[in-house]
């Protein structure tokens, strides 16, 4: 009976834990990275960089 009371006072803690997870296509990446390049974010140089890298991950 200990044992059980026990273990009952173990669980919870009341701390709430919220994972997600968000996957962006390659071509919203892309729309992306020419919209940073449009607007003056990034220079030429690093958007040709980020372009490539985009294109060549799996």
């Amino acid at each position: 009976m200990t044992l059980a009371l026990l273990c009952a006072a173990c669980g919870g803690g009341g701390a709430y834990v919220k994972s997600e997870v968000t996957t962006v296509s390659k071509g919203q990446q892309l729309i992306d990275l020419k919209k940073a390049l449009s607007d003056g974010a990034i220079s030429q140089d690093e958007y040709d960089k980020e372009k490539s890298k985009i294109l060549t991950a799996s």
